[in-house]
C-alpha cells in the first residue's frame, strides 16, 4: 500500500468523555489513549494531519466567561476557538510526540493556529441555530439578551445561547500546513473547525463571532492540501440507517449517491451524523478519493479496509 496524505478528524468528545468532570488530568489520559491509531498510521508511512473538535472544551471556556463576567471582559467565540486550538494542540502534540518516541519513531509534531474564512453573508449569520455554552434558567434570559446574545430554548433541557455556524470557504494557513507535511512533520490544524474570520475589502482579516463545523472544515483543509483520504473518527464503528431501530442497517461501503439519498430521507440527523456525511460528500465532490467513518478503536483497521464505512464517489 502506497504512502497517503490523510486528514484525521478527531472528535472533542473523545478527549472529554461523557459523564466525567473533564479535568486536565482526564483530558491528557484520554488523549494518550487516542494516539495509538494515529501512531499506527504514521508507522505505516502515511503523512498525517490531525484536526480535532472542541465542543466540550469551548463550553468550559464559556462557563468561565460567565463566572468571571463581573471581573474581566468575556472573550468572543473566535478567541475562545483560538485558545482551545492552543491548549488542545499542546496537549495532543505532546501526547503524540511521546507515543511516537515509545514506538521508536522520530517525528516532529507541530500545532498550527488555523484561521478559516467564512462569508459574513452566510445564511446562518442571520439565522443562528448552533447551541453553545451552559444552560440558563428562564429568569436569566432577559439579562443575557441585553448583551446582544440570541437565546433559545433547548427543548427539555433549558435555555442556551445560539450562534451562527457558517460554511468554511478557505483556510488561511493552508500553504504553511502543506509545507510542513511535505517536510515530514505531523501537523495538528483546524482545531474546533478553525478560528472563523472574514476577509475585509482590502484583504485583511477580522474575527467572526461564530463556530464552524469541525468535520466540514477538516474536509475543506483536506482538499486544499491535496489529501488522498479523510478519516472521520466518531462514536460508532460504521454508518447506519434506521439507527437504534429494529431494522437498523450498517454499511461497509457507501457511494456519494447513496449518501445524498439517505440525507434527503432524513436518515442522518443534523446534530450527529448529518454534518459528517455532508463533510464526506463535500470532500469527494471537490476531488477527494475516499472517506472513512469509524470509531477511534477501529481507525487503523479501517485504513487497511478491515473496519469502518468507506465512502467513495
Amino acid at each position: 500500500m502506497g504512502r497517503k496524505t490523510i486528514v484525521v478528524a478527531l472528535g472533542g468528545n473523545a478527549i472529554i468523555e461523557e459523564g466525567t468532570e473533564g479535568t486536565m488530568a482526564q483530558q491528557f489520559e484520554n488523549t494518550r489513549k487516542s494516539m495509538d491509531a494515529i501512531v499506527g498510521l504514521i508507522a505505516e508511512g502515511h503523512r498525517v494531519v490531525l484536526s480535532h473538535g472542541n465542543g466540550p472544551q469551548a463550553g468550559i471556556h464559556l462557563i468561565r466567561n460567565e463566572a468571571a463576567s463581573t471581573q474581566v471582559p468575556p472573550a468572543p467565540l473566535n478567541v475562545i476557538v483560538a485558545d482551545t486550538q492552543g491548549s488542545m494542540g499542546y496537549m495532543i502534540a505532546q501526547c503524540l510526540y511521546n507515543a511516537l518516541l515509545k514506538a521508536k519513531i522520530q517525528k516532529d509534531v507541530v500545532a498550527v493556529i488555523t484561521q478559516v474564512v467564512v462569508d459574513p453573508a452566510d445564511p446562518s449569520m442571520s439565522n443562528p441555530t448552533k447551541y453553545v455554552g451552559p444552560f440558563y434558567k428562564a429568569e436569566q434570559v432577559e439579562r443575557l439578551r441585553e448583551r446582544g446574545w440570541l437565546i433559545k430554548e433547548d427543548p427539555g433541557r433549558g435555555f442556551r445561547r445560539v450562534v451562527a455556524s457558517p460554511l468554511p470557504l478557505d483556510v488561511v494557513e493552508k500553504g504553511t500546513i502543506k509545507d510542513l507535511i511535505d517536510d515530514g512533520k505531523v501537523v495538528i490544524a483546524a482545531g474546533g473547525g478553525g478560528v472563523p474570520v472574514m476577509r475585509e475589502a482590502d484583504g485583511t482579516l477580522s474575527g467572526v463571532d461564530a463556530v464552524i463545523d469541525k468535520d466540514r472544515a477538516s474536509a475543506l483543509l483536506a482538499n486544499l492540501i491535496g489529501a488522498d483520504e479523510l478519516l472521520i473518527l466518531t462514536g460508532v464503528d460504521r454508518i447506519a440507517v434506521n439507527y437504534k431501530k429494529p431494522d437498523v442497517r450498517y454499511f461497509d461501503a457507501l457511494t456519494l449517491a447513496d449518501c445524498d439519498r439517505y440525507l434527503s430521507e432524513g436518515q442522518f440527523p443534523k446534530g450527529s451524523m448529518g454534518p459528517k456525511i455532508e463533510a464526506a460528500c463535500d470532500f469527494l465532490r471537490r476531488g477527494g478519493q475516499r472517506v472513512i467513518v469509524t470509531n477511534l478503536e477501529s481507525a487503523g483497521a479501517a485504513i487497511n479496509g478491515k473496519a469502518g464505512t468507506v465512502i467513495t464517489a
